[in-house]
């Protein structure tokens, strides 16, 4: 028999509990994903104080009439975003060198900026433009790095995440997040009536894209390894259900409609199986996996107790996941083929929603904090615990995947919003959407050519 009662109470956070009041009437509109300006603002509320001061100087163009995109801005908005650097205000700038030669090194050092980057615009002779650009230490007065790229007009602000994460690698020998993507669930009010839309984004929030719009909740969002797919659950047809979403058509297919629960699907790391959490009309939730090509289903776990959540191992032999078999909520890890799980987490009463980091050492859980649930990161061998939020509320974490950073869902007064911390958290920022409320983020693989 399924214990009731307390365990309940205490996993009324968990994404089934939500399943079960949500199942209203249907009513949804899908199609073609719609391209609209950006949903989300993003204001920093912690940290820089330890950056390194740098200046991108506004991009000199060769051209005729105003300069079509600014470039500049992007680079020093994204580079801002990481935490790792504090751009100068342009009105601070002592000189505005287009090209290294121009470059005054005294002048910066006396302004204590340690890296300068120049660059400058050109259109070429088919409609394209050429963007060049150098990075300089200002102490040494040498030249780091530096290129030249072609661009379409309509890719010159993919063109400056490209730049962002060229000069993000070259400072800090890790791989930039700029040009990546997140995903997340809108929530507004229309005529008194929720709606919910599963929206696509640039990892600063421009290019929002409404991949799915309904009037039943969206949620569980998962990225497919290559970048291309989604996985989430919806509600569309009165009962939780699984699909499958190909990003730039838009097609979808359901992947799982059993019945009883479907839900948090998580994509194996080679995109063949769908790790997900059934009831399968008993009302035991238990973890499977899915063959997502031949709907073949393998069931991992077998206990008299709540499993959720999964989430794999970077190598695929691993399935992570959610139990209160111990009598509260800790994360615990089986073999992908099966067999007997083993306890991870330890510190604290309750730890859930692992999301393994990409050095595969770390899993990101939330984290009950003295009353508060928290994001918080898991050493896997030490099974020691970091907490990195100060939120009341704070759940979902994703890791970006160069393991720096973790978006997740949070509260700001009352409102649901995202954040992102740093994965030694000392910077953070709040993400609210321009309309209504955001959550179920998730943060996309690095693209793939």
């Amino acid at each position: 028999m399924r214990k009731q009662g307390g365990l309940r109470v205490i996993f009324a956070r968990f994404n089934f509990i939500k399943f079960a009041s949500l199942c209203l009437i249907l009513c949804m509109t899908a199609g073609i994903p719609r391209v609209s300006q950006a949903e989300l603002q993003i204001q920093i509320t912690k940290g820089q104080g330890e950056a390194i001061p740098i200046a991108i100087v506004p991009f000199g163009w060769l051209g005729e009439g105003e300069q079509p995109y600014d470039i500049a801005s992007v680079v020093a908005s994204d580079l801002s975003r990481s935490g790792r650097f504090a751009p100068i205000a342009e009105d601070g700038m002592l000189q505005k060198p287009t090209t290294g030669a121009e470059i005054d090194f005294g002048d910066w050092r006396i302004i204590n900026t340690e890296v300068v980057i120049v660059g400058r615009m050109s259109k070429l002779p088919g409609g394209d433009y050429s963007i060049e650009f150098r990075v300089f230490d200002v102490f040494r007065g040498e030249q780091l790095l530096g290129y030249r790229i072609t661009s379409k007009p309509s890719a010159l602000r993919g063109t400056a995440h490209q730049i962002s994460d060229l000069i993000y690698e070259k400072l800090t020998g890790v791989r930039g997040v700029a040009s990546t993507r997140i995903a997340y669930v809108n929530v507004i009010k229309d005529q008194g009536k929720q709606v919910y839309k599963l929206i696509v984004a640039d990892a600063d929030g421009e290019n929002a894209r409404t991949m799915l719009e309904s009037k039943q909740s969206i949620m569980s969002p998962s990225w497919s390894p290559d970048g291309r797919k989604l996985a989430y659950v919806s509600f569309e047809n009165n009962k939780s259900e699984v699909y499958v979403q190909e990003i730039k058509s838009g097609a979808r297919r359901r992947a799982s409609a059993r019945k009883g629960i479907n839900s948090a699907p998580a994509w194996s790391p080679d995109g063949k199986q769908l790790a997900l959490t059934l009831s399968k009309g008993d009302g035991n939730l238990e973890i499977y996996t899915l063959n997502v090509s031949n709907q073949v289903l393998k069931r991992l776990t077998n206990w008299p107790s709540i499993e959720t959540e999964p989430s794999w191992s970077n190598d695929g032999k691993q399935i992570y996941f959610t139990s209160d078999r111990s009598g509260a909520p800790q994360i615990y890890q089986i073999d992908a083929q099966g067999g007997r799980p083993e306890r991870v987490t330890f510190e604290g009463s309750y730890n859930a929603r692992a999301r393994v980091a990409p050095d595969s050492k770390h899993i990101a859980v939330v984290h009950n904090d003295r009353g508060n649930y928290r994001i918080a990161i898991v050493d896997v061998e030490r099974a020691y615990t970091r907490v990195l939020t100060d939120g009341i509320l704070d759940e979902s974490p994703s890791f970006a995947p160069n393991g720096e950073t973790l978006i997740y869902a949070s509260k700001n007064s009352g409102q649901g919003v995202l954040a992102t911390v740093s994965a030694d958290g000392r910077f953070q920022q709040r993400i609210a959407a321009v309309n209504g409320e955001v959550r179920e983020p998730a943060w996309s693989p690095f693209p793939r050519n």
